[in-house]
């Protein structure tokens, strides 16, 4: 996984904004063989709310926290309730200052998960596996088949 760097100091949002990450069981691809992952990510408000709904998700646990407990000088930083092999997901300094963002503009969604505290009550399933490296193939057998007038006017 990597990480870039952005913006560590947006102006609309300081240090001390309510942001939530969430701890998700990924799958890799490799070789043909799957492999899993843990993975640190920052969880907007409306996904939170769909996970609290009881939806089936990948998040084992999510942490309320603050954007500056998990950036420093716009560097990722591993939260200490996380296990030592998590790993950043992609873009994750962009990613959990846009999460903040929706939590700054939705208030009430903080109140889920109190800050400080982490939850683990989520409908965590593995049924649908997220692997992180897919690549979709399109091919011409997989186009719909029309009958002759259906774009005709009759």
């Amino acid at each position: 996984m990597t990480t870039t760097t952005t913006n560590s100091n947006p102006s609309d949002l300081s240090t001390d904004d309510y942001v939530v990450v969430g701890l998700a069981t990924c799958f890799i691809k490799e070789e043909g063989e799957i492999h899993q992952v843990k993975v640190a990510e920052p969880i907007p408000s409306a996904a939170l709310e769909a996970i609290l709904k009881g939806i089936p998700t990948s998040y084992e646990l999510a942490c309320a926290t603050t954007l500056g407990s998990v950036l420093v000088e716009g560097e990722p930083r591993m939260l200490t309730s996380f296990p030592a092999e998590a790993q950043f997901c992609d873009e994750f300094a962009s990613r959990a200052i846009a999460a903040a963002r929706t939590y700054k503009t939705r208030p009430v969604a903080t109140e889920h998960i109190p800050q400080g505290t982490t939850r683990q009550d989520f409908n965590f399933s593995l049924e649908r596996k997220r692997v992180l490296n897919s690549e979709r193939i399109i091919k011409s057998e997989d186009n719909v088949k029309q009958h002759a007038y259906t774009h005709q006017v009759l």
